[in-house]
């Protein structure tokens, strides 16, 4: 509230001087002070705080028998070495002589660079990556709702294979280390994969004769 008090200038008497009225002028700043103290109690009532971005790393539980190699559908796997040195395998790993009388794994390089990890996971994720992008066209023309289209996205990064149908099983990324591999190296492939709409992968430990094919591949 303002107040503005004014004088009479005096001159009541006969011979008294009139002077000029002075005003003098007071500001109440109590309701501006409770106002601000109302808006400052409701931005921090109300705002979200930062929250630390926690990356999720899925582990797989371990087998039963260790001796036995599990199998997985549409599988790559990836060994990270020193040097940022990046190779990978499709499928089962094959010991050489093995009874099934396949041939043996084989490794090969690729790089942390479009052209390289990249361009593999899209390719090979290509079923899962066109699927979606046929969602994503829906959504857009607003034939399903937002809730519907996460939720088919995620059930196409989780598909498992039907022969009866022609459905092949959606890609599976197994990322394994060695000792020299870095950090910065697993979170940079982990990020690929997010990228490329890659549903199911997972750290897990390097088996011994994949340790002595990528040394004797490094060397």
């Amino acid at each position: 509230m303002a107040e503005v008090n004014t004088g009479d200038g005096g001159g009541h008497g006969k011979h008294d001087k009139k002077r000029a009225k002075k005003s003098s002028t007071r500001i109440d700043m109590t309701p501006m002070v409770d106002l601000a103290f109302l808006l400052l109690t409701f931005f921090v009532l109300t705002s979200t705080f930062s929250k630390s971005k926690v990356m999720e790393i899925p582990f797989p539980k371990d087998p039963k028998d260790l001796k036995v190699q599990q199998k997985v559908n549409n599988a790559i796997t990836f060994l990270l070495t020193k040097e940022n040195g990046i190779y990978y395998y499709n499928g089962p790993f094959n010991l050489k002589g093995n009874k099934e009388g396949k041939p043996p794994t084989t490794i090969t390089k690729t790089d942390f660079s479009a052209k390289g990890l990249h361009e593999l996971l899209l390719d090979r994720n290509k079923p899962t990556i066109d699927a979606i992008k046929r969602l994503e066209e829906k959504y857009k023309r607003k034939e399903i709702a937002d809730t519907t289209y996460k939720r088919l996205a995620l059930r196409e990064q989780g598909r498992s294979a039907d022969a009866s149908k022609g459905i092949v099983a959606a890609l599976t990324v197994l990322i394994k280390t060695d000792d020299k591999a870095v950090y910065k190296n697993v979170v940079d492939l982990i990020d690929e994969v997010k990228i490329c709409n890659i549903g199911i992968y997972a750290i897990v430990d390097m088996m011994a004769s994949e340790k002595e094919l990528l040394d004797a591949e490094t060397k």
